[in-house]
């Protein structure tokens, strides 16, 4: 244990975090209770001054407490139980496991929550993993809905029930989610989930509060993709926002990368937009990452350690970006289950080597940065909008087909169109040197940037479309992409010509659209390629920036853009290849001083203290020499500098000066 915590010291560890995937051990019978195994750790971490998160272990539940109680797995169909022997199997709504869950967060809690090394708690840790489809889960489903719509007429009217003789006489007519095919009724069962989800860590987190005190946070560790998640609901339960950030390694961190968004993200803009990710929860405030690369993120099939190099970069990309700090799952590569693989600090044998140098190098770096790199705001010229309705709606009708189907046919839906469009547009601003402020669609209003993107803002409320047109009519330029304002807030497409709402804002309209069986050139003042869809834009009174090199599709507007009041609003009509979508980011016309490009990218923040801080990063083997366009200091050294001289997969951080 010395051994440990003195490495952890020396690499710079100021927090670790413990005790929430043991219920087992903390509880090896029902009633019969082992405290005491904890007490060591905690004093050896408070005698090496590190502090710790104490998790509560209700994501993995106990062999005895599934063999007493079954009915508290979750059902992934109605009536087919999740197979109990991964973790997250349980429905957390279930009365029963609400009852055991309490005795075990109660007892360890009030165990250590007076101990002078715990400063938070972690509660849970990665919820929302399974869509419960369980009989009391329905029932309440169906309580919800009448809550919200008073009636079954209502609901009748607003999903259109009509069609296929599905009229509702009765709430208990209403058929199981199953096999549903009407998607305002799979958005609201989605809606319905993530509420319980958040209900779920609302109610752990009031039960620590019980015996927390007050300067001890609670939170849970966030992963936005898991399918019974809203983040931004989540956020407003918990004292501090806290996600993990997991991120492409080696060739696949470089401008080279095609950049996907599928697991983990891949390209050099991946650790910022994970990063911007998090941002987005609570907006203005800076957050934990509570989980990062330590070395492979997988199996023995999926084993990419970083360069040398790149837990530097990323550590401070997420910095740069406003976290307030990284930790890395995990300390010693598991000695076996079914992490084996997922490698920790520490490899196999404990002792340090690569991967433990590369993380005690940037463990001193931030202890030498110290004040200055905290507090960070981070600048943000773009604002991309995120909505989480919509991905819920694009999840059960999305407009593109399974990149993997063969596109002759009717192949399949792709289940991850919406994040696989919000990543390319973020991934071509990046590219073309804007900094990326994600704000969910529920977060529009005052103090936006001069640029608002909206990649396909599918569902909107009436209120956000006055925004958006109130905020291009003030000054702003509006960037609305393919299907955006199509549908309202259930899911009903609008009975407008598209964009609804915004067509006259925009000087251009459309009423069709087609699916690509291939890319297709765009011609103009943009280069790239069109895929997966294009909308029949027409121009009406708009200008025409791009359009499309197709005896067919040539007809209509690819990009089309007009000044409205004392603003713009700018259309796309299809979706962009990474070519074309940081195309239009260098046609936007990014505000970035700095030489930036292919390998190199820089992102400006302000400090605590009020200062300007840059973030220069160069993603690949070949060193760059970057001239600083104004007066800097070396944040590190305290050197003034004017020629940064970047190595391979480096980062320099530097302070502006006076001249």
């Amino acid at each position: 244990m010395d051994t440990d915590f003195g490495l952890m010291r020396d690499a710079g560890f100021s927090l670790i975090r413990v005790g929430e995937s043991v219920w087992s051990t903390w509880e090896p019978r029902d009633g019969e209770f082992e405290l005491e195994w904890l007490a060591p750790v905690l004093d050896a971490a408070h005698a090496h001054d590190i502090a710790v998160v104490l998790g509560t272990p209700t994501y993995a539940v106990p062999s005895w407490l599934m063999v007493k109680h079954p009915e508290i797995a979750a059902e992934s169909r109605t009536g087919v139980r999740v197979p109990w022997g991964a973790r997250q199997e349980t429905d957390t709504s279930h009365p029963v496991f609400r009852r055991y869950a309490e005795r075990i967060i109660r007892a360890v809690v009030a165990r250590y929550a007076g101990h002078p090394a715990v400063v938070g708690f972690q509660v849970d840790n990665e919820p929302g993993n399974v869509l419960p489809h369980n009989e009391h889960v329905f029932a309440g489903f169906k309580a919800w809905l009448l809550t919200r719509y008073k009636d079954v007429g209502a609901i009748n009217d607003a999903w259109n029930l009509t069609h296929w003789a599905h009229r509702l006489d009765d709430i208990d007519e209403l058929w199981r989610p199953d096999g549903n095919h009407v998607p305002q009724y799979d958005l609201a069962w989605r809606r319905y989930q993530a509420e319980l989800t958040t209900d779920y860590i609302g109610w752990q987190t009031a039960l620590v509060k019980e015996y927390a005190s007050p300067d001890q946070a609670v939170f849970t560790c966030i992963d936005v993709a898991r399918p019974a998640v809203d983040d931004r609901a989540l956020g407003q339960v918990i004292d501090i926002v806290a996600a993990n950030q997991y991120h492409a390694t080696q060739d696949e961190l470089g401008p080279g990368a095609d950049g996907g968004h599928e697991f983990p993200p891949s390209g050099s803009w991946a650790p910022f937009f994970v990063a911007d990710r998090t941002a987005a929860i609570r907006p203005g405030e800076r957050f934990m990452v509570t989980e990062t690369n330590a070395t492979s993120v997988g199996f023995p099939w999926f084993n990419h350690p970083a360069y040398d190099g790149q837990w530097r970069q990323v550590a401070w990309a997420m910095i740069a970006r406003g976290a307030r700090a990284i930790e890395y799952w995990h300390w010693h590569t598991m000695h076996g289950s079914w992490e084996s693989y997922w490698g920790g600090i520490l490899p196999h044998s404990f002792r340090p080597g690569r991967v433990y140098e590369q993380v005690a190098q940037l463990g001193r770096e931030i202890r030498t940065a110290g004040g200055a790199v905290e507090g960070i705001v981070p600048d943000a010229g773009v604002a991309l909008v995120y909505s989480m309705p919509t991905r819920w709606a694009f999840e059960f009708h999305p407009p593109l087909q399974d990149p993997a189907a063969d596109p002759r046919k009717q192949g399949g839906p792709d289940r991850a169109a919406y994040e696989r469009i919000v990543y390319r547009w973020y991934g071509g601003l990046s590219r073309a040197g804007h900094q990326i402020r994600l704000l969910h669609a529920d977060d529009l209003g005052a103090g936006l940037p001069p640029v608002v993107v909206a990649p396909a803002l599918y569902l909107a409320t009436d209120e956000q479309r006055e925004t958006l047109r109130e905020y291009a009519a003030g000054g702003g330029h509006l960037v609305l992409g393919t299907r955006s304002l199509y549908a309202d807030e259930i899911g009903r497409p609008r009975l407008d010509r598209q964009p609804a709402g915004l067509a006259d804002a925009a000087g251009a309209w459309y009423d069709e659209f087609s699916n690509l069986l291939a890319p297709i050139p765009v011609t103009g003042e943009l280069t790239g390629r069109a895929t997966g869809l294009i909308e029949g834009l027409t121009a009406d009174g708009a200008d025409v920036v791009a359009g499309y090199d197709h005896p067919h599709f040539g007809r209509w507007a690819a990009v089309t853009t007009r000044e409205y009041g004392a603003g713009r609003v700018t259309y796309v009509g299809t979706i962009p290849d990474l070519e074309l979508a940081t195309a239009l980011g260098g046609w936007l016309a990014p505000a970035n001083p700095w030489p930036v490009g292919g390998a190199v990218t820089a992102h400006g923040a302000t400090n605590g203290a009020g200062e300007r801080l840059w973030f220069v990063h160069n993603f690949g083997f070949e060193p760059h020499t970057v001239v600083a366009p104004m007066p800097v200091a070396d944040v590190l050294t305290g050197a003034p500098v004017d020629r940064l001289e970047l190595g391979p997969w480096d980062v320099r951080i530097v302070r502006e000066t006076t001249p």
